[in-house]
Order: structure tokens, then C-alpha cells, then sequence
């Protein structure tokens, strides 16, 4: 029976990639949904045979161990040379997806307010 191992929802396609190569490289047989025509779905990797579970789940968490510790050493160097972005950076090339949220948070407080008074 089919098992449940890696959801794929908001992944990196680097990330994705490199978990597919892992399974490939010690022979664990997989397949992959897709979130489908509406995106509803769950897109994740799932195994053929839940007896690989064990294995694969152990080889999957030394992997995002070592993603980890590689990112945020990228990120650090990244920020040691002046390269990495900051929050004002991130709102002033996209300033709709930070304004967006606080201005519905802003409306939600004001309606739940306003009832009271």
C-alpha cells in the first residue's frame, strides 16, 4: 500500500529534485500527485511500498538536516558579503504581497470593533 512521505506544497524545485535524486540513488520506489488542474490537491511524493518507509524516512530527514545547515550557511555568507535581502528590499520589489495582508487584518479589526461601540 501506498505511503505518504513527502508533501510538496510551497517546496523549491531545487529541493524537489534533489529528494527525487535521493530516492532514485537507493533504489526506493516512488510516484508524485500533482496539485491538479485547480490546485486543490496535495502534490507530494509517495512510496509504491510502505516497507521502504523506514529507510526512506531516515535518508529524508539526514537530507533536510543537512539542507539546513547548507542554506543557512549560504544565507550567512550571503549576508557577510551584503547580498542578502532584506525586509525592506522584499516590500519594495513586492510591495502588494506585504500591504495586501494588513490592510485585511486592518478591515477584519475595524468591522470587529465598530460592533461594539
Amino acid at each position: 500500500m501506498a505511503r505518504l512521505l513527502f508533501r510538496l506544497r510551497n517546496v523549491p524545485d531545487d529541493e524537489a529534485f534533489e529528494v527525487r535524486e535521493l530516492l532514485n540513488e537507493h533504489n526506493i520506489s516512488f510516484y508524485e500527485t500533482t496539485a491538479g488542474n485547480w490546485g486543490i490537491s496535495m502534490p507530494a511524493i509517495w512510496l509504491n511500498d510502505e516497507t521502504d518507509y523506514e529507510q526512506a524516512r531516515g535518508l529524508l530527514d539526514t537530507y533536510q538536516q543537512e539542507r539546513v545547515r547548507r542554506m543557512r550557511s549560504d544565507y550567512e555568507s550571503a549576508r557577510a558579503r551584503g547580498e542578502a535581502e532584506t525586509q525592506l528590499q522584499v516590500f519594495l520589489r513586492e510591495p502588494g504581497k506585504t500591504i495586501s495582508p494588513l490592510i485585511v487584518i486592518v478591515v477584519f479589526l475595524y468591522l470587529s470593533i465598530t460592533a461594539f461601540f
